[in-house]
């Protein structure tokens, strides 16, 4: 047979995957679909209004909100600047290597090939799932029955080692709950992905300049609902739906266009970190607003983004709570000021600032202060004093349980960083973040399929890692990841059968 049609091989990673006594569960893998075939659920779904709703939305990826409805590309460099228009990720895809090309659009070719890659299992994240959410809002919820229907059929018969996500929208909790119902009940899909947060218009400002009259004005304001603290919609009924029906959350989340993250000319100068920027907002809303704390059962993943940020944020809730503590807080009260203490210390030991002028007991603390450390034009009650109300914060051990425990951290292969994760020598309490082990292939990250659980072992070598370490990353938290939301997940699959073998 011609071995360029047919180029399977031994890899790198394939000899790793020899040596292994434990299963390697892939979380995080990029699959393209093939338009005609896509597009005829889409027709079916909803006619060729949806179809052509569909294809806006992926062209709008790269046409900028503010770039007056050309792409980048199509504007000179003059345009740019005066538009502020984004330069959005290009060449994102595999294409030299055409034999990966193929791999992440047939699903036959990836079923075969995974044994090649070195894994036993992987979740698979279509790069069309998350098209609908730029659609409008009569288009939304069709666009994402209709992909995940299409992913559902055409996966199901590879299902002993391979899983689409279900692509849910939560612009808000209703459509949410109606299409996760749809997606796990109906088409049998069992992890989902969501936006981390939703774009909503402020209303003070949107009153004033409705968006029908002034849409530059709507594009270039508003502020991002990430579902937690401050949303104007209540998600637990959302997220209950979740836990009951033992799901686990996924989202692939960015920052591209925020602040700091808005060049011109330089992708990567917007890039690099957004991932973890974006899912720290996302997270922090789910600590801080208490879902963690009422929905202890919530197991998310954050990918793409590293470990590392996962564990400088767990630390530095440690350090900002027993810092800012509703008891420890009162260490900045003004009303905790000694006032007559103060005075005699500038009479004492401020004569060169003073030069003279009387001592004002009335205003001192203000003046020693600063004009605006005291904004207050009253005492703030209990709820406004205490950041850690919301998420139950007694101790750090509760810091622990609702960050840790919910939250996993997808890593890919080559992310040295991921050491962060195990060091419990920093990471308070001596916890351990839950990383997991996310390939990424099918992205530019990755330029050869068979590469990434290598990559990944060649940190154990160089001593980044343990051996311990390594299979916590690529089966052990990916495990428990999905088998705490449900404890059924690996049944029937390839996963399964080999632990079964093991236990046998």
């Amino acid at each position: 047979m011609n071995d360029r049609l047919n180029p399977l091989r031994a890899s790198r990673s394939a000899a790793v995957k020899a040596g292994l006594q434990h299963p390697v569960i892939d979380t995080d893998v990029h699959v393209n679909d093939y338009a005609p075939a896509l597009e005829d659920y889409i027709q079916h779904y909803g006619g060729n209004a949806l179809v052509d709703a569909l294809r806006k939305a992926l062209g709008g990826r790269f046409v900028t909100r503010n770039g007056g409805g050309k792409d980048w590309y199509q504007q000179t460099p003059e345009e740019r600047q005066y538009h502020r228009t984004l330069r959005a990720p290009w060449w994102a895809r595999v294409t030299r290597n055409t034999y990966d090309l193929a791999t992440y659009t047939l699903p036959a070719l990836l079923y075969e090939r995974l044994a090649e890659q070195g894994s036993d299992y992987s979740v698979l994240f279509p790069n069309d799932v998350l098209s609908p959410a730029a659609a409008g809002s009569e288009f939304r919820q069709p666009l994402h029955r209709a992909i995940n229907h299409f992913h559902a059929d055409q996966y199901r018969k590879y299902a002993d080692r391979l899983t689409p996500v279900a692509g849910i929208p939560l612009h808000t909790p209703q459509e949410g709950i109606e299409e996760l119902e749809f997606a796990v009940k109906t088409l049998g899909l069992k992890v989902i992905n969501i936006a981390g947060g939703v774009r909503r218009p402020i209303r003070a400002i949107a009153d004033k300049y409705p968006q029908h009259e002034h849409p530059e004005i709507t594009r270039q304001t508003g502020y991002i609902d990430f579902y937690g603290i401050d949303s104007e919609h209540d998600y637990d009924p959302f997220w209950a739906k979740v836990v009951e029906l033992g799901v686990p959350v996924t989202t692939h989340y960015g920052s591209q266009g925020w602040t700091g993250r808005q060049s011109i000319s330089n992708y990567m100068n917007n890039h690099i970190g957004h991932f973890a920027d974006g899912s720290q907002a996302f997270a922090k809303a789910l600590f801080f607003g208490g879902v963690t704390r009422r929905f202890p059962g919530l197991r998310v993943g954050l990918l793409e983004g590293g470990a590392d940020w996962g564990a400088h944020v767990y630390a530095h809730l440690v350090d900002r709570f027993e810092k800012r503590n509703r008891t420890a807080v009162r260490n900045y009260d003004p009303a905790e000021a000694d006032v007559e203490l103060l005075a005699s210390l500038f009479e004492r030991y401020g004569a060169d600032l003073t030069q003279g002028r009387p001592i004002d007991k009335s205003t001192l603390l203000r003046d020693s202060l600063g004009l605006s450390a005291l904004p207050h034009s009253r005492e703030p009650n209990e709820s406004e004093i205490d950041d850690f109300a919301l998420a139950g914060i007694e101790k750090v051990e509760d810091i622990r349980s609702r960050w840790v425990d919910n939250f996993y951290f997808g890593s890919e292969a080559d992310d040295r960083t991921v050491a962060a994760a195990f060091n419990t020598r920093v990471n308070p309490l001596g916890a351990k973040i839950n990383a997991i082990w996310s390939s990424d292939v099918g992205h530019w990250d990755v330029p050869e399929f068979t590469e990434p659980l290598a990559e990944s072992w060649d940190l154990v070598e160089q001593g980044v890692i343990t051996p311990a370490d390594f299979k916590a990353l690529v089966f052990d938290n990916p495990h428990r990841f999905y088998t705490e939301a449900n404890p059924r997940f690996f049944e029937g699959t390839e996963v399964g059968r080999k632990l079964g073998q093991a236990a046998a």
